[in-house]
């Protein structure tokens, strides 16, 4: 198995989230930026000792066959959007993720900053969002965040690809969305029914009694367990709250990393279609996904060497290059998806 990204490393106080799109042509600088980026982290964190600061890098489908040639991780797909009798989850462009988490803020804007230098003329930021620690890792909702992460070997097992697809075996799936927040109408609830949302105690953390916890608390509703054996099935959120009060906007930053993006599926198409015993999941009364990318995440020496880049628009027959030079299979600018999911 490959050396994972720090994917399993704690939480950081600090957080800079970059979602990008490779411009038309831009594909051998993001190579170059590729290689580099390990380069540049540590030069940016050795000015700043203390720091740790740590980067994760993802590719998106589109994105890695325009980069790549070769095999490709196994399950990797675009985010298909989420389309519920009620609430939305949509599909929001982004080729690649850079996932940067530090102790203090400079390290990782520095970083955040060189990056952007580093693309200019061959990728788009369509996305920044600078994520915070809030009190006891709570989210702006008040309630904390990421408690039932699986830890140690369960981490590893939950996060990482294995032997399933030995290639990439140490890589990750992950997804992320921009939740924002309807304060006013969360805050007009009493805090009892607060906590009969989310599923839990509001100020101990403890989960409610299944008595308590109704089927459509975001709670029970994200519990998925597997068919055959009962085991439930986790994933490795590393949530961050943002917000802008010039704005606004408050919001959750959701990101999950996964061994297999089906696990991640599986509880979006509950939170959003609902379940047996749940029209769907009460959070989104209060909370609206505005974004939704999904990305695999390599394993660290991945970048170390490469894998050849993908052939020139042209030289495969596989790729129809129209007259104006845009390609007819799905590269660069994703569009908004429109996929309707069944319900599971």
């Amino acid at each position: 198995m490959g050396e994972p990204q720090p994917i399993l490393d704690p939480l950081s106080p600090s957080a800079i989230f970059l979602v990008v799109t490779i411009d038309e042509g831009g594909e051998s600088a993001v190579r170059d930026l590729l290689e580099d980026l390990s380069g540049l982290k540590r030069s940016v964190g050795f000015r700043v000792p203390g720091s740790d600061l740590s980067i994760v890098t993802s590719i998106g489908s589109a994105a890695w066959d325009r980069l790549f040639s070769g095999s490709r991780p196994a399950a990797l797909r675009e985010f298909p959007g989420y389309f519920g009798p009620k609430h939305q989850a949509p599909a929001t462009p982004g080729d690649l993720l850079f996932h940067i988490k530090s102790q203090t803020p400079d390290a990782a804007f520095e970083l955040a900053m060189t990056i952007g230098e580093k693309l200019e003329g061959a990728g788009t930021v369509v996305d920044e969002t600078i994520g915070f620690r809030y009190f006891e890792q709570r989210d702006l909702l008040g309630f904390v965040d990421g408690t039932e992460n699986p830890e140690g070997p369960l981490a590893k097992s939950a996060a990482l690809v294995g032997d399933e697809d030995p290639e990439f075996a140490g890589g990750s799936y992950v997804v992320v969305q921009k939740y924002t927040h309807d304060l006013t109408a969360w805050r007009a609830l009493p805090v009892p029914e607060q906590e009969r949302v989310i599923g839990r105690t509001k100020l101990e953390d403890y989960e409610l009694s299944d008595a308590d916890k109704p089927a459509d608390s975001h709670v029970a509703v994200n519990t998925v367990t597997d068919p055959e054996t009962g085991a439930e099935r986790k994933i490795l959120r590393a949530n961050m709250p943002f917000g802008s009060v010039k704005e606004g906007e408050f919001g959750t930053y959701y990101i999950a990393y996964a061994a297999s993006p089906d696990v991640t599926d599986s509880m979006l198409v509950r939170m959003f279609l609902g379940t047996e015993d749940a029209t769907h999941d009460r959070i989104l009364d209060f909370s609206t996904a505005i974004t939704g990318t999904q990305f695999f995440t390599p394993s660290a020496d991945f970048f170390e060497d490469l894998p050849e880049p993908a052939e020139a628009p042209g030289e495969s027959a596989g790729i129809d290059v129209h007259s104006n030079g845009s390609q007819s299979n799905g590269s660069g600018s994703l569009g908004i998806g429109t996929l309707k999911r069944s319900r599971s």
